[in-house]
């Protein structure tokens, strides 16, 4: 069985903390963000903040290990033998042997999370935004900052990984 890589995936959970400090920073887009929600400098000192990143983390961890499965293209190979290489027909062994380490890289753990960006997380942040009446200055804010989150999150699941990780293929 493919193993995971619990290091990557809690370095790419930390990245939407990191991004959140510059992204939503004053002197970057804060300012117009929290115009665009209607917060105040006092209503943001009032929150807790402590729990918001802590369970932000939480989040971020679920976000991680799932864009494993958009990034890494073993693991659906591996779900059509039901998640366990033992149940593998040789055909599959021999594939896995051959191309078992392809396309795992930032690069393209990156591109496919970017596209998941564009193509998921901006129609799902439009729509919301559109019935809570925000404008599409505050979809675009926080499309970009998701996307731009993503696609770095995506290129560390992606590309981190045991060069050894796959030997799992030989073993019957």
């Amino acid at each position: 069985m493919m193993q995971l890589n619990f290091w990557a995936i809690t370095v790419a959970a930390v990245v939407p903390l990191i991004m959140v400090f510059i992204w939503y920073h004053p002197k970057f887009l804060g300012k117009i963000w929290m115009q665009e929600v209607g917060l105040t400098e006092e209503k943001m000192k009032g929150s807790n903040m402590g729990f918001a990143f802590v369970f932000a983390f939480i989040l971020s961890l679920l976000i991680a290990f799932f864009l494993q499965t958009v990034t890494i293209h073993q693991l659906g190979a591996l779900s059509m033998v039901g998640g366990n290489h033992l149940n593998a027909k040789p055909s599959f062994i021999a594939f896995m042997s051959d191309y078992g380490a392809a396309y795992r890289s930032f690069g393209h753990g990156a591109l496919h999370s970017f596209m998941a960006g564009v193509l998921f997380v901006f129609p799902l942040t439009a729509i919301n935004a559109m019935f809570e009446r925000k404008s599409w200055k505050y979809t675009f804010i926080n499309t970009a900052y998701w996307t731009v989150t993503i696609t770095i999150m995506g290129g560390i699941v992606c590309g981190w990984y045991a060069p050894d990780g796959f030997n799992w293929v030989t073993q019957k």
